[in-house]
């Protein structure tokens, strides 16, 4: 099972597609939300290089945005 950190705001739709995506497909995450947590958020900046969410943490892996592609390649489905 890999393990899986998702950088988040409430009001984003791109990131409540991510999550429903993860949850369909019965796949455990943890969900940080950057707007709330501004150590988060510099923790997300300082892995992907972007400010913008959703920033998925794939086993090391960082995925910008909702790549379902990418993020079924790294999860294997």
């Amino acid at each position: 099972m890999a393990n899986i950190t998702i950088y988040s705001t409430p009001t984003c739709p791109y990131c409540k597609m991510a999550k429903q995506f993860l949850t369909e497909n019965n796949i455990q995450f943890e969900d940080i939300d950057v707007a709330a947590n501004q150590s988060a958020a510099q923790e997300m900046i300082s892995k992907s290089g972007q400010m913008g969410v959703p920033v998925l943490d794939i086993d090391g892996q960082i995925v910008v945005g909702f790549d379902k592609t990418k993020i079924k390649k790294l999860l294997g489905l």
